[in-house]
This record gives structure tokens, C-alpha cells and sequence, in this order.
């Protein structure tokens, strides 16, 4: 794949998606397919949900026409790609649609996990700084599954605001593109690119006051399909892990740091909340664009320090400064209230 044909694959997505996400709104009004706000929600009005569909829709279909035109990768490993991402689109969707037990999908998230990691193989040898390249053999694989499964939750998670999931899409697509590009691996290059189009257009109606969310099933499939990326891109390279870590790691430090927190706190870790740290932050009045620009912006630093190894000595230092500036704001949140009352 050339550098031009990955840029027409990501317009063709941005385009495609933009169209079809407003006929996915169109059709979940119609059926009354609404997020109806509760005392956990962010939103203020009932919403249409499942607008991840286009994504999904956009980006297998762009795959497949990739494959069928210039023969990116063999047959055999396209559908190995696509077959355990549309596992958890198809798993997702019925979630959206009539719920299902959450124990019932997190089973399916690590089936699919493992066939992805069955089909590829696992991460045998991992690179990270100051540790060098390690073998770790089948626990590589254990590894990778847990990555995968991981990722696709926290990425659920941490769509909870219009915007945030969308543009952490366009940032990692973007940079999975380029890494991918770089190591000559055109499926992964050219899903990448389509995911990162596919999210943008998924924006232009998603973007704050957003006319509909994208749902688990856009959610999962963009974490599941990430996690997958960076475990095959691992199998060629020890140091994909810990790139592909950088290009989402604000939504992994978030779900990280506050699964950590809750437990710390004595918390059932499986009931529903609004304790993440872009809740908090939303909570104490940013608005759902700053939150969502902010974590853009976490994003991008990540995907720089990827292609720049040294700048990711800055990822830490970013990490602790959100930390604080969240306990901050409630501080003086609390401030302010108890001023009133006084």
C-alpha cells in the first residue's frame, strides 16, 4: 500500500461513515433506539445510540474492497483480522439493542481475545525502556488475550461523553497508520487509516451537543480492534506493545487509575459509577468539548512520543498533572459550596 492510497482509504471512510451514521439516527429514533438520561449519565436528553455501527460497517467493508483491489495481505490473515472484531461488533450491538449479562460479554470479549491471539499468536518477546526485550513465552499469550479483552472494556468505559471516544478513534487510527506504514504492514496500515476516517466523519454528528452516541457496539469494536492491532504488530516488532499503549494510554491510565482507586476505596469494581476522571472533571462543570479536545490532545501527545521514543518521558509527567488538576477542581468545587451555604 502507498502513502496515497492509505489517504484515500481514510477519506473514503470519513465520507462513508458520515453518511451512514445519520442513517443509523435516523433509523434508532424511529424505533425509539434512545439513552435516556439517569443519575449516571452525562447527557441531558434522550439520545439515539449505535452510531458505532457505521464505523464498523465502514471499516470492514473498506478492508474487504482493500483486499479484493490491491491484495494488501494474504486471504487467510484478512479474515483472521476481521472474523474476531465482527465477534464483538455482532456481541455489542445485541448489547445496545436488548442488553446482555455482563458476564455473558465479558465472555465473549475474551473468546474473541483468544481466537485473535490463536489466529496471530501471542506477544513472546515484549520491549518497554530501561527493561530491554524480555521472552515471556505462553504467558505472551495470556498477555495479549488480557490486553485485547482490557482494551475493549476500557474504551467502553471511557465513552461517556460526546466527543472523547471519537477523537481518541481518529488520533490512535492515525498513528497505528503511520507505525504500520513504517513497518510494512499494509492490513494494519490500511484498517488503521480507515478507522481513523470512519471516527472522524462518526464526529461530525457526534460532536458536542451530540445527535447520537456511538454505543458499545462502536465502542468495543474500536477497543477490541486496537488491542488486536497492536498484539499482531508485536508478533513483528517487541516494541509495538508499549507504542501501542502510548496511542491510547489516556484511556487506559483513566480506567486504570480509577479501577485502582475504587478498589482502594472498597467499591464493588462491577457496579455502575461516574467516579472515571473525565466524569469527575465534567462533573466540576469542563464542558463535554474541553473534555473531550483534552484528551484529544493526551492522545496526540502519545502518538508523538510513539514515532519519538524520548518524548515519552513526557506521558507520566501529563498523567500526574490531570490527576492533581482533577482532585483541584473538586477542591474547589467544594470550595465554592460551602461558600454559598455560608
Amino acid at each position: 500500500m502507498t502513502v496515497l492510497r492509505v489517504a484515500l482509504a481514510a477519506t473514503f471512510s470519513a465520507l462513508t461513515a458520515a453518511f451512514l451514521v445519520e442513517w443509523v439516527r435516523r433509523w434508532a429514533e424511529a424505533r425509539a433506539l434512545l439513552d435516556h438520561p439517569t443519575h449516571r449519565s452525562s447527557h441531558q436528553r434522550p439520545t439515539p445510540r449505535g452510531g458505532g455501527l457505521a464505523i464498523v460497517v465502514t471499516t470492514i467493508a473498506g478492508v474487504v474492497i482493500a483486499q479484493s483491489g490491491f491484495r494488501v495481505t494474504s486471504w487467510r490473515d484478512c479474515v483472521a483480522f476481521l472474523l474476531p472484531s465482527l465477534g464483538i461488533a455482532i456481541i455489542s450491538w445485541i448489547d445496545d439493542v436488548r442488553q446482555v449479562p455482563p458476564l455473558s460479554r465479558l465472555a465473549v470479549h475474551l473468546g474473541m481475545a483468544a481466537a485473535g491471539v490463536a489466529l496471530f499468536g501471542g506477544m513472546s518477546r515484549i520491549s518497554l525502556p530501561l527493561m530491554g526485550t524480555m521472552s515471556l513465552g505462553i504467558a505472551g499469550s495470556v498477555l495479549a488475550v488480557f490486553w485485547i479483552a482490557g482494551l475493549t472494556n476500557a474504551y467502553n468505559f471511557m465513552d461517556g461523553v460526546d466527543g472523547i471516544a471519537g477523537l481518541q478513534g481518529v488520533v490512535a487510527g492515525t498513528g497505528w497508520a503511520i507505525l504500520a506504514f513504517r513497518h510494512a504492514l499494509p492490513l494494519l496500515s490500511v484498517s488503521a487509516a480507515l478507522i481513523a476516517g470512519a471516527c472522524l466523519g462518526f464526529l461530525v454528528h457526534n460532536w458536542s451537543p451530540a445527535r447520537i452516541f456511538m454505543g458499545d457496539v462502536g465502542s468495543a469494536f474500536l477497543g477490541f480492534t486496537f488491542g488486536l492491532i497492536t498484539v499482531i504488530a508485536t508478533t513483528r516488532d517487541p516494541a509495538m506493545l508499549f507504542k501501542g499503549v502510548l496511542l491510547v494510554w489516556p484511556f487506559v491510565y483513566d480506567s486504570t487509575y480509577t479501577l485502582l482507586r475504587r478498589a482502594m476505596r472498597g467499591e464493588r469494581l462491577h457496579e455502575a459509577h461516574r467516579t472515571h476522571l473525565y466524569q469527575r472533571l465534567n462533573q466540576t462543570g469542563v464542558s463535554h468539548a474541553a473534555l473531550a479536545l483534552l484528551y484529544g490532545a493526551m492522545s496526540l501527545a502519545g502518538l508523538v512520543a510513539a514515532l519519538i521514543p524520548p518524548v515519552s518521558a513526557a506521558v507520566p509527567v501529563i498523567a500526574v498533572i490531570l490527576t492533581l488538576g482533577v482532585h483541584w477542581r473538586e477542591r474547589s468545587a467544594r470550595s465554592r459550596l460551602e461558600h454559598r451555604h455560608t
